[in-house]
């Protein structure tokens, strides 16, 4: 799951991207309300969590501009306000949820996971299937038949991504844009290392490779 967050508080951003990359996501930062919405209006994100007082436009107007061009992505915002009227404001303007600064980081997860489970539960079951692998998108665990895999957060992401897509082939770049984040600029044949520790622990014939085009999880 790739998240993007619109923070302008440069350390709190950071630290922010770095707790929610340890938990398995590819993580952007922006620190301005314009940049926020020209990343967020790509449409490649799964979530954005928005501060509300940003330079450039702020929260209220991202998540409104956002709205009014269709795009639905999660949107959890971030305030040092706090009030009814600042939160009716912000879900007023489409935000999904609203968390109050100071909050605590093991919250702002929980909420996160919320709004990626209400997601999922709104576009179908949050288990996906293929070939007696059951992937938890929710619980965040992978079985194949009776047996729990254990995965690491970048493995479990890098599943998930061909997961969604059981039987189809997933090209590198699409998996490093959702596994990795945006400035990542190591080798990207870091996809193959993990597809391989993949089929270690779930079976060589789990994935396929499509020489030249990319991986499928095999839906059979």
């Amino acid at each position: 799951m790739r998240l993007l967050i619109v923070e302008d508080e440069t350390r709190l951003a950071l630290s922010l991207a770095k707790g929610l990359t340890a938990e398995g996501f590819a993580v952007d930062v922006v620190h301005d309300g314009l940049e926020g919405l020209h990343r967020a209006g790509e449409g490649s994100y799964d979530l954005v969590v928005l501060d509300i007082m940003l330079p450039g436009m702020n929260g209220y107007r991202v998540c409104g501009a956002l709205r009014a061009a269709g795009h639905d992505v999660p949107i959890l915002m971030l305030t040092a306000k706090d009030g009814e009227y600042d939160e009716a404001e912000g879900l007023d303007t489409g935000a999904d949820d609203y968390l109050t600064k100071p909050f605590s980081y093991v919250v702002l997860v929980a909420r996160v996971r919320a709004l990626l489970r209400r997601r999922a539960r709104a576009g179908g079951s949050p288990v996906l299937r293929a070939g007696g692998i059951a992937v938890d998108t929710a619980a965040r665990r992978v079985h194949r038949g009776e047996d729990e895999i254990v995965l690491t957060a970048k493995e479990f992401a890098v599943l998930e991504q061909l997961a969604l897509r059981a039987g189809e082939v997933v090209g590198k770049p699409e998996i490093l844009e959702h596994v990795w984040d945006f400035a990542y600029e190591g080798d990207p044949n870091i996809v193959e290392v993990y597809v391989s520790a993949l089929r270690r622990k779930l079976g060589a014939d789990a994935i396929q490779t499509v020489r030249g085009a990319g991986y499928r999880l095999v839906n059979s």
